[in-house]
């Protein structure tokens, strides 16, 4: 069995360390400073609470999966205390930020860059868990997992390759939902919205036709955006124009207020889409 702290359980985060339980292993977290949401989430998923001095202690992996703007910031915060064992930066961030990252962690602590593609592991979803680092790291990683509807895949021993697939990929998905959103808001200022759907879906898999996300789209932005943000860098480093994906980040700010557990409806999502 081996004890895996989660930083910290969050929508993707407490059901991905829920594989791990049911694997046989234990999972600590820290609920210092968190919500009520987030501490019936730990128990509902079988995580144990602990202080993070303790977590930290009886960690051998840690999995820090958070919203991307913060993953830094977590990061300083495990090196401040202190952390011998395996750091799993599963976040939505750029290879740069992980460089970043690898140089705020002290040398006792292993970096293994993550990123985690598809759905929460929930009612039937099977996310992949793309991997890069030493072998020796990321081998026991992938033990976690074994026979969990979480997927492991090693990319190589270089961190930074599972970050730029994981933002690629996003890129393209996270950015096709928000330009869908985009033009049913201007079909639908124009009372031509229905049409704009039954274009879409004569053609197979437009996102176009899945207006239903719309709303979706809307609950996740203040996620999206910051994850889009490092997209559009690492689109700069590699002297790629970032303009689509910077205007795609500040697009998704017009949801900002709204959060994941939010009930909105398409024409509210798209009122507030509208709205300055």
């Amino acid at each position: 069995m081996t004890t895996i702290g989660l930083l910290h359980p969050g929508s993707m985060g407490a059901p991905v360390a829920a594989c791990a339980v049911r694997a046989g292993h234990r999972v600590l977290w820290s609920p210092e400073g968190r919500s009520p949401a987030t501490r019936a989430r730990a128990e509902r998923f079988g995580l144990e609470s602990a202080p993070l001095e303790q977590l930290l202690a009886d960690a051998e992996v840690l999995l820090s999966l958070c919203p991307p703007a913060s993953a830094a910031d977590v990061a300083r915060q495990v090196a401040g205390i202190g952390f011998t064992g395996v750091f799993v930066e599963a976040n939505a961030i750029s290879p740069a930020s992980i460089t970043v990252i690898a140089d705020v962690l002290p040398e006792t602590t292993v970096l293994v860059d993550a990123a985690v593609v598809g759905s929460p592991p929930v009612d039937g979803k099977e996310p992949t868990l793309y991997l890069a680092g030493p072998s020796a790291a990321t081998e026991p990683v992938e033990l976690l997992f074994t026979g969990t509807t979480v997927r492991t895949h090693v990319l190589g021993t270089e961190p930074g390759q599972a970050s730029a697939l994981k933002l690629a990929y996003s890129a393209y998905q996270k950015a096709s939902r928000v330009l869908a959103a985009l033009a049913t808001g201007l079909a639908r200022e124009h009372g031509v919205d229905q049409e704009l759907a039954a274009i879409a879906a004569r053609r197979s898999g437009s996102y176009l036709s899945e207006t239903e996300y719309i709303s979706k789209t809307a609950a996740r932005a203040w996620r999206w955006g910051p994850e889009l943000e490092e997209a559009a860098a690492m689109a700069a480093d590699a002297g790629l124009p970032p303009d689509m994906l910077t205007a795609v980040a500040r697009t998704l700010a017009r949801w900002d207020d709204v959060k994941d557990d939010a009930q909105l409806s398409i024409a509210d999502a798209l009122a507030r889409l509208a709205t300055p």
